[in-house]
């Protein structure tokens, strides 16, 4: 059975993309810092017919990011696929004469070290299954940076290249890197930035493989 493992998990992408993924087949490793939420998520997703396991931990400890990878290893696969999507912290949106070093610190722990945990650990299996897919998820900051949201800009423009650099890098091993720039909110019943909309645009993105960075709505949407 392959594997997909979402960093973020909750309630609306990360449960539409275990849902999207799930009627293909794959079997889900949700990882989220909620215990509670996670067990209620596998439930409601096994209600649908898709074989779940929760795996708790904090995208900003990434060693046990990465053990959480591991346990999901061992109990479901290797991940075929890395979806990594975790809602940012609303204080990490601090204007630029407002945020110094320190404000600095929690974007960067989240949205660079969690993602370079989250794909060391997995990057081997991808590479003994002979193929796989990486998938990042973020803002519109990812694209042009807000004064208003340095935290997202600054961190989100580190994740982007680092994604980048493993597109150009693991393309001859038969893994494929994106990224999905959703400007705004993610809204249900939004005709692009509904979670099922973006869901099968992710899946498309897995099965095309094509290019790295991907929209799912206009920059100036809102």
């Amino acid at each position: 059975m392959s594997v997909v493992a979402i960093v973020g998990a909750g309630p609306g992408l990360g449960a539409a993309v275990a849902r999207r993924f799930g009627r293909e087949g794959y079997a889900v490793a949700l990882v989220a810092r909620d215990q509670d939420r996670l067990d209620a998520l596998v439930r409601e997703l096994a209600g649908d017919g898709v074989t779940a396991r929760a795996f708790p931990a904090d995208v900003r400890e990434p060693e046990r990011l990465a053990r959480a990878l591991a346990d999901a290893a061992r109990e479901l696969g290797a991940a075929e696929v890395l979806q990594y999507s975790p809602v940012p912290h609303k204080d990490f949106m601090r204007p630029v004469l407002e945020t110094g070093h320190r404000q600095l610190t929690g974007p960067i722990e989240f949205s660079v070290y969690g993602p370079v945990a989250a794909v060391q650990q997995v990057l081997p299996g991808m590479r003994a299954l002979g193929r796989g897919t990486i998938l990042f998820v973020n803002g519109g900051t990812a694209a042009v940076p807000q004064a208003e949201r340095t935290g997202t800009s600054v961190a989100f423009a580190a994740q982007s290249a680092y994604g980048h650099l493993l597109h150009e890098r693991l393309a001859a091993d038969g893994i494929h890197v994106a990224q999905l720039v959703v400007p705004g909110a993610i809204t249900p019943g939004h005709p692009r930035k509904d979670p099922a909309v973006l869901a099968e645009k992710l899946w498309g993105m897995h099965r095309e493989r094509r290019g790295f960075r991907h929209f799912a709505d206009d920059l100036d949407s809102r």
